[in-house]
């Protein structure tokens, strides 16, 4: 993906702390802005979709088990055997 240069003016203090932050982590100041900038325009329909989608799941884990009986990935048998063998 094609990325565009963007200028801002932040305090000497607070680029301080990014940089602080960044070194930390083993980042750069680039890398935590372009996080921040994510995650301000970030859909919030979709805050906590991936936990509810989660929770969905295990509160269902019985009946996708007896829905799809021969899915089980955990079945050293099942159809997708001679893949997770490679």
């Amino acid at each position: 993906m094609a990325s565009k240069p963007v200028t801002i003016r932040v305090p000497e203090e607070l680029h301080a702390r990014l940089q602080q932050r960044a070194e930390a982590e083993g980042t750069t100041v680039t890398a935590l802005i372009t996080e921040a900038a994510t995650n301000a325009v970030r859909d919030p329909r979709l805050e906590g979709a991936a936990e509810v989608f989660r929770a969905f799941v295990a509160d269902n884990a019985d009946a996708f088990d007896a829905a799809f009986p021969d899915d089980d990935p955990d079945d050293p048998d099942g159809p997708d055997a001679s893949r997770r063998a490679a």
